[in-house]
């Protein structure tokens, strides 16, 4: 088992043109993996436009589309694990938001499909809704990163702590979250939830957003590497950026035995309180 990952967030700036944003992508990976990282990210909608009028007319299949092809052409190109982002998917006249993952082989090993969808309505700030158009995703999936398992969720699925326990109850390690939180929930509540989610389950928690803009749904960026002490290891700003941080996975057993949560949780009491 791998003790140290060195990984890489790619916050990046993504338009309307899909070939050009795979393109870019194609070569910030290439980046990352020149800056020695094992473990690559992409941002959340990282193709095209993220919005709900966006969806039906960027979605792909997976794993034939030209965005599944770039991603798994750049992970065996670079030798890495990589993170695809999200991008939206079609199958059986359904869409999704959808993460891929693929290993040095540009083998995809991992498709996780956005469990939790973003439907709020804050008056005056931010409404969307994305069951308008997309289809919740109804597995926990993770994948093996050489012998460490590694949770995978979207965005709004970070704030919904069941999901993140189930993850560390199946012996995961890392959780990672492409993310694109907004201008009035992210300045409160992007870098709390990530801290939560770390000392919660007491696992490593990498979000990636994409890089802020200057129209449409605007992304508030801050990608983020947080320890299972809470302590953040990486902070992107809101430009377009690549952040890195050598994940020591011997934290994780350090932190689990020195504040053993899960060995005394109780479950007697709260299983209790369930069946009342």
């Amino acid at each position: 088992m791998l003790r140290i990952i060195k990984t890489a967030l790619v916050q990046m700036q993504s338009g309307a043109d899909r070939l050009m944003n795979l393109e870019h992508a194609a070569k910030l990976i290439s980046n990352a993996k020149q800056l020695g990282a094992k473990l690559i990210a992409l941002p959340e909608c990282f193709n095209s436009p993220y919005g709900t009028n966006f969806f039906s007319e960027y979605a792909e299949s997976i794993p034939n589309g030209p965005t599944s092809e770039m991603l798994s052409k750049a992970a065996r190109e670079n030798s890495v694990y990589l993170v695809g982002g999200t991008f939206p998917e079609v199958e059986n006249n359904k869409y999704y938001n959808t993460c891929t993952v693929w290993n040095p082989e540009g083998k995809l090993v991992a498709k996780f499909r956005k469990m939790h969808l973003f439907d709020i309505d804050i008056p005056g700030k931010i409404t969307f809704k994305e069951s308008d158009i997309l289809s919740p995703g109804s597995e926990l999936v993770t994948f093996d990163l050489e012998g460490v398992k590694v949770g995978l969720g979207i965005c709004y699925d970070l704030r919904f702590e069941e999901l993140a326990k189930l993850y560390r109850l199946q012996g995961c390690k890392i959780l990672i979250f492409p993310a694109a939180f907004n201008m009035t929930t992210g300045p409160i509540h992007f870098e709390i939830l990530q801290k939560a989610r770390a000392l919660d389950n007491q696992v490593f928690v990498c979000t990636i957003s994409p890089a802020r803009n200057d129209t449409g749904y605007i992304a508030w960026g801050h990608s983020q590497i947080t320890s299972p002490w809470g302590k953040v290891l990486a902070q992107a700003k809101e430009k377009e950026e690549i952040i890195l941080a050598d994940i020591d996975l011997a934290e994780c057993d350090d932190v689990r035995a020195q504040i053993p949560i899960f060995h005394q949780r109780r479950n007697d009491v709260y299983d209790t309180v369930k069946k009342k």
